[in-house]
């Protein structure tokens, strides 16, 4: 998956990631092992988009120094996400995970043939949201929109390709 993402910005945050994660494990009578501790890094080291097996990827393979296994990998996503660091979401029947804690609310253009993934804010959908939910009597506590569809090359692409019915 690519991530195209415009400058978004961030959110000033009191605390590291991991600082903030050793707070929600603490106050959930959890201890912090030096696997979690390793994951929070990789996890927050760069922004990208990625599911469980992206991750594993990036970690140490069994026999090594290191080494996560993949249980501990999902439960510790889970913890990630239950102490508000990361979002979750599914893509293609898959969960992807993205940072949360210190960035900004934002959501995306997601291209089903090259799995492109664009970042965007959008005030105008953000008056456009809050109006809705106005006029139903709402109260927003957030929202979460991926737009599906064909990218700029891909939509290109697509036009060049001729199809048999069309060359009757």
């Amino acid at each position: 998956m690519t991530l195209v993402q415009p400058s978004l910005g961030s959110v000033s945050v009191s605390m590291t990631p991991l600082e903030r994660f050793e707070e929600y494990l603490q106050s959930r009578g959890l201890r912090q092992t030096e696997q979690r501790r390793m994951l929070v890094d990789v996890v927050f080291s760069r922004h990208e988009h990625f599911d469980a097996d992206m991750l594993m990827e990036n970690m140490p393979r069994k026999g090594h120094p290191g080494y996560v296994s993949p249980a501990t990998v999902y439960r510790t996503l889970k913890e990630v996400v239950d102490a508000g660091l990361l979002n979750s979401f599914q893509l293609d029947g898959r969960t992807v995970f993205e940072h949360d804690y210190g960035y900004p609310q934002h959501d995306h253009l997601y291209c089903t043939s090259c799995r492109k993934l664009v970042e965007f804010q959008s005030e105008a959908l953000v008056e456009l949201r809050d109006k809705v939910a106005a006029e139903h009597g709402f109260r927003v506590t957030g929202h979460r929109l991926i737009i599906d569809g064909l990218c700029g090359d891909c939509a290109k692409n697509r036009r060049r390709t001729k199809r048999k019915q069309d060359l009757v």
